[in-house]
């Protein structure tokens, strides 16, 4: 009896279309078991059919062909639980992202529009340490955590006793072109010389109106356009770098439902018009 089985009765068999396993043969992930050369007919092994089915779950995790051949392909088990672990790792990621999101629609929809809170304030020049670098479209993110992190490690490193919360400073090109110039930085009391990318900087003094956003960056937009709206009817608006400053932020914990960040806008005057 011919244990042979042909594409149709494989992808019976594995819920993976004709057309997907031919895929899968052209690009080398799942090849047939053997090819006719006479006229091309391909048939596959009763023992691929495990194989095939990790496959399909793994692209069903929407895991690239790339990663899941390179699973297959793994030299051993540690390897290969963690190019699976990195995966799933993203996957939590954009799960998490996808809750965010959903989570501030919601509250944008159901919750009554509220005044928010503002303070005029004269903020002096700080001395600090920074991480100072230009970003483009979708990379803001990424960078900023990864220069938070690199800064405290730095700070930390070095002993130097930190006079307040991190901050970062904003570009007006950052939002209007999604790339431009930021920075972030670390409030200390005695700056030392520079460390790879982080570098001794002063925080320039600065005129802002502040509010306070809690909660996830995903959201903060709502109080961008609420600080907004309030300078353009109550102060002169400056053209200066945004300003936040992370009260409890990612180096104080990864719960961001947690994070408290002040947003400063610059003003030309500290008092309500």
């Amino acid at each position: 009896m011919r244990t042979a089985l042909t594409i149709g009765d494989f992808s019976r068999m594995t819920h993976l279309s004709v057309k997907t396993l031919r895929h899968y043969h052209q690009v080398g992930l799942l090849e047939p078991a053997e090819v006719d050369p006479h006229n091309g007919y391909r048939y596959y092994a009763v023992d691929q059919v495990p194989t095939a089915q990790i496959i399909r779950r793994f692209r069903d995790l929407d895991m690239p062909v790339e990663q899941v051949r390179a699973v297959l392909t793994a030299p051993d088990l540690t390897t290969r639980n963690a190019l699976i672990t990195e995966h799933l790792n993203r996957l939590e990621n954009q799960l998490a992202q996808t809750r965010n999101a959903v989570s501030s629609l919601r509250n944008l929809l159901e919750a009554p529009r509220t005044e928010i809170a503002v303070e005029h304030r004269s903020v002096p020049a700080t001395p600090a340490m920074a991480i100072a670098g230009s970003v483009g479209p979708g990379e803001l993110g990424p960078w900023w955590s990864a220069a938070l992190t690199e800064l405290r490690h730095v700070v930390d490193g070095a002993d130097l006793r930190s006079t307040g919360p991190s901050g970062g400073l904003y570009a007006n090109e950052l939002f209007e072109n999604e790339a431009g110039d930021v920075l972030v930085y670390l409030p200390v009391a005695r700056p030392v010389a520079a460390r790879g990318r982080v570098r001794p900087y002063t925080v320039p003094a600065a005129e802002l109106v502040i509010t306070r956003h809690e909660g996830s960056h995903a959201d903060s937009d709502i109080a961008y356009g609420a600080l907004g709206t309030y300078v353009t009817e109550h102060a002169l608006g400056v053209n200066g770098p945004v300003r936040e400053s992370y009260l409890v932020g990612m180096l104080d914990t990864p719960e961001e439902g947690s994070w408290q960040t002040e947003i400063g806008w610059p003003v030309f005057q500290t008092t309500a018009g």
